[in-house]
């Protein structure tokens, strides 16, 4: 059985794509880049950052990409100066609410939040600083946590359930308060699920998770590609 198809357009752009693509799926397959934080290859999306929201006509609200699908003859806008300004301020509150010395951090220069600040314009903050998430999680013989660099995205509870199956991480708490956390509490280090795998590690799009360093050099971060 052929796969149904849908026609839209994406910035003026006629494409084709599944009806089981989300927008972002086709935009993302026809070179249209969506800025996003919580998207990662092989996860299900979730809509967490709300960075991926677009403009479609005839709908009042903004959309998020990753998780709306495609209909025929929708006309959608990614890159509007209303989009532009929504997605800046995020950025600024993402800055805000964690401990973002990029020049201090081992993942400066491969961070995805790092990037989208200088893709965005967010070079500075108007929110700041806000109460964030501190806290370090040095227990683990392999890996390091820092909650102070986290954004909540989630890829790394994902891909630790869904890819590895461990299900050794989870978000703890609620709203401002929320954080990632190992077996309901526990150290890192003490976990009885943790498979030492090293997938949340490369799913982290900041410098929160990172591994040890094996000698004397930089904490290495090593994260596959994410879109």
């Amino acid at each position: 059985m052929m796969e149904e198809i849908k026609t839209l357009r994406i910035n003026g752009v006629l494409l084709s794509a599944p009806a089981t693509s989300t927008i972002l799926d086709a935009a993302l397959e026809n070179g249209l880049s969506i800025p996003t934080l919580c998207r990662f290859a092989g996860l299900q999306p979730v809509g967490a950052c709300r960075l991926c929201l677009v403009e479609i006509m005839g709908r009042n609200r903004l959309q998020p990409a990753c998780t709306t699908l495609v209909e025929e003859g929708m006309v959608i806008q990614t890159d509007t100066p209303r989009l532009q300004k929504y997605r800046r301020m995020i950025i600024e509150l993402l800055l805000s609410e964690g401990n973002h010395d990029c020049g201090r951090c081992e993942a400066d220069g491969t961070c995805e939040l790092q990037s989208l600040a200088d893709r965005l314009g967010a070079d500075k903050t108007r929110f700041g600083p806000l109460r964030f998430r501190s806290g370090k999680d040095t227990t683990h013989e392999h890996f390091l946590a820092d909650r102070s660099l986290c954004v909540l995205c989630t890829r790394c509870v994902r891909v630790c359930g869904s890819v590895e199956k461990a299900h050794t991480l989870n978000v703890a708490s609620r709203g401002a308060a929320s954080f990632i956390t190992a077996d309901l509490g526990s150290p890192w280090g003490s976990s009885r699920t943790c498979t030492s795998c090293g997938k949340c590690v490369r799913a982290c799009p900041t410098g929160a998770l990172m591994e040890r360093p094996r000698t004397s050099g930089a904490t290495k971060k090593n994260k596959s590609a994410s879109r």
